[in-house]
């Protein structure tokens, strides 16, 4: 499958995220989330029925760490369904601190 960018799996630059963000399907339950850059920031996991957005950042080493990175206060935001342009409007607002981002 081509993208029009290049997944990356590492710590994330400072500074404001590059949108529109981009889905890429990992299984039938898991999408991961990237930057339009190519920055994985998390992924979206289907939980009972739902679609949690699960937050991923980073350390130093390259290693992982659940929960963390740039979207941290967005963790567990519920989703209905896997569609890119909600899952960027919303997560890419709350960052922002736009109104009505919430879960």
């Amino acid at each position: 499958m081509t993208h029009p960018f290049a997944p990356t799996y590492g710590p994330v630059p400072p500074g404001p995220l590059a949108g529109p963000l981009q889905l890429l399907p990992v299984n039938s339950e898991v999408v991961a989330v990237h930057t339009a850059t190519g920055a994985h920031v998390g992924s979206l996991k289907q939980v009972g029925g739902v679609w949690k957005f699960k937050a991923m950042g980073y350390g130093a080493d390259g290693g992982m760490e659940p929960g963390h990175g740039p979207l941290t206060d967005q963790h567990n935001m519920a989703f209905a369904a896997p569609d890119a342009a909600e899952v960027s409007a919303r997560l890419l607002g709350a960052l922002a601190g736009e109104s009505g981002a919430g879960s």
